[in-house]
């Protein structure tokens, strides 16, 4: 298929292409996220070849009018195929968001309050509200936000309004983790050995740990998307799991409530789709691979799974099946596995709503997912048999988040979004391809094309990822970051073949630069007459990971012949320096990169191969002049503590006086609702400590100083 769209986040909500946005990225915590899915108003899902069930039958009575509880991508999402079905739309936003694509792609818009989340999004008065005053006679949350909360669920079922989505029996049984698990043991679907009570505090998690035997996977009740889950290896871990699992579970879903079950070592985090109705009907719409995660949270999916056989799918979508059918399941859901090297799998969580990673598995089947929630709902069977649901072709989702990969693999980040363009002129994506390496490839060029000016985003990590030959391979597991990279993650690392293209291309955009420059002066106003010889070719000294490299360059019409340390190469492009892309060609490989920065002093940052690289390009005599400057002398960082990413101070161990040892708690940060325990770089005594409990820090901010 063609196309995408991004979401949930700032960098979605304003939507067209090239858009520049001078408002902040930190708005609530949607914000910092976005995602590749697909666009359906773009030649919809060439995946459908043989199941046609995408098309819609006009006959086919459902509603008048839907409102959208939810903002970002999935709202554009659930517009687009209302639009389709000939329904109209009614968009929710805050007043910060009265701009946003979903506000003006829908047929009505409502304000439901300003911009913190608790105020406007999860207001669910202001859009009880919402929903009398424009007379929907049904919601979609989305995902997120109220999508699985059976309290709105029942607010609507009271005014008579439609709920899309599971009833509140299902919402309430699978949303609670410590019943789910009950429930899935019942309907004979593997389970994961644990405790199946709620764990009461820190001296009891420790005991049922070393019952069940280390290691311990401690996890809220109420959980999801990663959050208040703790891997525990020994009691003291067990200890500090509780407690920060415990704290995120009470900050993130206002229960507290905890569970304990093995943890199974080195597994492989694969879901199942199903679709069920509510005349007893029930498919899985086979798989999606979601192990690439980082905090267990997903960062690329993809449908199918390289490592499933038919006969391990089947069983599985069959377990799954009857799980739904337990709780009279009717609606799209997700139901989450673990699976291990031998393909035994056990359940871990049923989602009752509409998940992030949905486009993939609508790819490979053809089936509009959005469009059976809105019939089902409407109370009509489902179309299709278990037979009717093939596999066709290969989709890959990446999940482009506005957060640092350099740091833990993704800690956020926040600024001014400046730049902000999709690549949607490629075709194929989500990305769709007719096998893995096509669809692959397709993500590949995706990433190099994507834009994103003003904030840190983990572009370089994804692509990364989908190049790894363990990946390639199909050889991950939920460790994969974090067995690939043990010392963390170092951006992409050049071969010299690589290096050498980097170079040229680094050193052709330099000149082109200056002879742009050059032009501009030649044909100004000037009353300083200005002689420039002609040159014939530029001798140059490149600085690139501390190495200094000797570079020729000279041009001939689109082309420069470059010598890079004895090698030579002939780079040509249209050197509109002007755009935020550049495509070039080196020796007959084409390469996409981005000139993020160029200053008079020859400093330099190019996204190349996904990676930002830093250069400093100068003349021969420059080069020369430039041994006499001084350089700045780096910050002694080995007695101070800074913040490593925006968040709030959630507690401090230390006070001034106090002695610390190396790798001794001293405060947490709390960032997107996950609680980071911010340690001692060293031994020493507390000097002075710069922060309280209840502080918003700023990434850098200064922490705590040792003497």
């Amino acid at each position: 298929m063609a196309g995408f769209w991004t979401g949930a986040a700032a960098l979605v909500t304003a939507g067209r292409r090239g858009r520049r946005w001078p408002q902040p990225l930190m708005r609530s915590v949607a914000l910092w996220t976005v995602k590749h899915v697909p666009h359906y108003s773009r030649r919809y899902l060439v995946a459908s070849r043989t199941l046609c069930s995408a098309g819609y039958d006009s006959n086919e009575k459902t509603f008048d009018k839907i409102l959208i509880a939810n903002r970002g991508e999935i709202a554009c999402r659930v517009i687009k195929t209302c639009k389709k079905m000939g329904i109209k739309t009614v968009a929710i936003h805050s007043d910060v968001d009265a701009s946003s694509v979903h506000v003006k792609m829908a047929d009505e818009a409502v304000c439901v309050g300003p911009a913190p989340t608790s105020k406007s999004y999860l207001n669910m008065d202001a859009i009880m509200d919402a929903v009398r005053n424009t007379r929907a006679q049904a919601v979609h949350p989305g995902y997120g936000f109220l999508s699985e909360n059976k309290e709105f669920a029942k607010c609507l079922a009271a005014e008579d309004v439609i709920f899309i989505g599971p009833d509140t029996h299902a919402i309430q049984a699978m949303g609670d983790k410590i019943e789910s698990k009950l429930l899935a043991k019942k309907a004979k679907v593997n389970t994961i050995p644990g405790f199946d009570g709620v764990v009461k505090d820190a001296d009891e998690a420790v005991r049922i740990a070393r019952e069940i035997g280390y290691p311990v996977m401690i996890k809220a009740s109420a959980g999801g998307g990663g959050k208040g889950m703790r891997i525990a290896w020994d009691d003291e871990e067990t200890r500090d799991g509780f407690r920060f699992s415990s704290q995120e579970a009470a900050s993130s879903f206002g229960d507290d409530r905890l569970l304990i079950e093995k943890f199974i070592d080195n597994p492989r985090h694969i879901e199942i789709q199903v679709l069920g109705d509510k005349h007893g009907n029930a498919l899985w719409l086979n798989e999606r691979e979601c192990s690439i995660q980082r905090r267990n949270q997903k960062v690329v999916e993809e449908a199918p799974s390289i490592f499933l056989d038919s006969e391990t799918r089947r069983a599985m979508g069959e377990q799954a099946v009857a799980l739904a059918k337990a709780v009279n399941y009717s609606s799209a859901g997700t139901v989450e596995f673990l699976v291990d090297s031998k393909k035994n799998f056990y359940f871990l969580e049923m989602n009752t709503r509409l998940q992030v990673e949905h486009p993939v598995t609508e790819c490979i089947t053809g089936l509009d997912l959005v469009q059976e929630m809105i019939r089902v709902a409407k109370g009509y069977p489902l179309r299709h048999k278990q037979a009717d649901i093939p596999i066709n072709g290969w989709a890959v989702e990446c999940r482009v988040y506005a957060e640092d990969p350099y740091k833990s693999f993704g800690l956020p980040s926040v600024g001014r979004l400046s730049q902000y363009e999709e690549p949607i002129r490629l075709p194929g994506l989500i990305t769709y391809g007719s096998d893995r390496t096509e669809a692959l490839k397709r993500m590949e060029d995706a990433l190099d094309n994507y834009v994103i000016r003003g904030v840190t985003h983990n572009i370089a990590l994804l692509r990364e990822v989908i190049i790894n030959s363990r990946f390639i391979e199909g050889n991950i597991n939920t460790k994969f970051l974090s067995d690939v990279y043990p010392d963390g993650f170092k951006g992409h690392q050049l071969t010299e073949t690589e290096r050498n293209q980097f170079l040229a291309v680094a050193s052709s955009l330099f000149v082109a630069s200056q002879l742009r420059a050059q032009h501009f002066q030649d044909h100004g106003n000037s009353r300083v007459p200005i002689v420039k010889p002609q040159v014939a070719s530029w001798e140059l000294s490149v600085k690139l990971h501390d190495e200094i490299h000797t570079v020729i360059a000279s041009k001939s019409g689109p082309t420069f012949s470059v010598e890079v340390d004895g090698s030579k190469l002939n780079v040509t492009s249209t050197w509109n320096l002007a755009s935020p892309l550049l495509s070039v060609n080196v020796d007959g490989t084409q390469r996409t990169i981005q000139c993020l920065s160029r200053e008079a002093g020859g400093n330099m940052s190019i996204q190349f191969l996904g990676t930002v690289y830093k250069v400093r390009i100068l003349t021969k005599l420059a080069a020369e002049l430039h041994k006499f400057m001084l350089e700045k002398a780096a910050e002694d960082t080995s007695s101070i503590l800074r913040s490593p990413m925006p968040g709030v101070v959630v507690a401090i161990s230390v006070k001034p006086g106090d002695l610390v040892a190396e790798g001794q708690e001293i405060c947490v940060i709390e960032a997107m609702k996950m609680q980071n325990s911010m340690t001692a770089g060293k031994t020493g005594k507390v000097k002075s400590v710069h922060c309280k409990a209840g502080d918003t820090v700023g990434e850098g901010d200064l922490l705590v100083e040792l003497e």
